[in-house]
C-alpha cells in the first residue's frame, strides 16, 4: 500500500529581496496585509463555517481604531430590534 504524505503549501517561493519583506526575530510571526486580501477569505470561511477558524478564535488581532468603531457601530445597527 503506498502511504500518503500530506505537505504544508506555504504558497509560491518568493524572492524576499524583490518584496521588501524583511521579518525580524521578534516579527516573524506577523505579517501585514491590506485588509481588503483577508476580508473575502474570512467571509466565506464563517459563512461556510470552517473548523479552521476555531484555532483562531482566542489569537488577538490589531485593528485600526476607525475600523473598530465601524465594526461596533455595524454591530450596533444590525442587531434586531426589540
Amino acid at each position: 500500500m503506498i502511504r500518503s504524505r500530506l505537505r504544508v503549501y506555504n504558497g509560491p517561493a518568493q524572492d524576499k529581496s524583490s518584496t521588501g519583506l524583511t521579518l525580524s526575530e521578534p516579527n516573524r510571526h506577523r505579517v501585514t496585509v491590506p485588509a481588503s486580501e483577508v476580508f473575502a477569505v474570512l467571509g466565506d470561511a464563517v459563512q461556510n463555517n470552517r473548523v479552521w477558524l476555531k484555532d483562531f478564535a482566542e489569537d488577538e488581532i490589531t485593528i485600526p481604531t476607525d475600523l473598530y468603531d465601524v465594526i461596533l457601530a455595524y454591530e450596533h445597527y444590525r442587531r434586531p430590534s426589540a
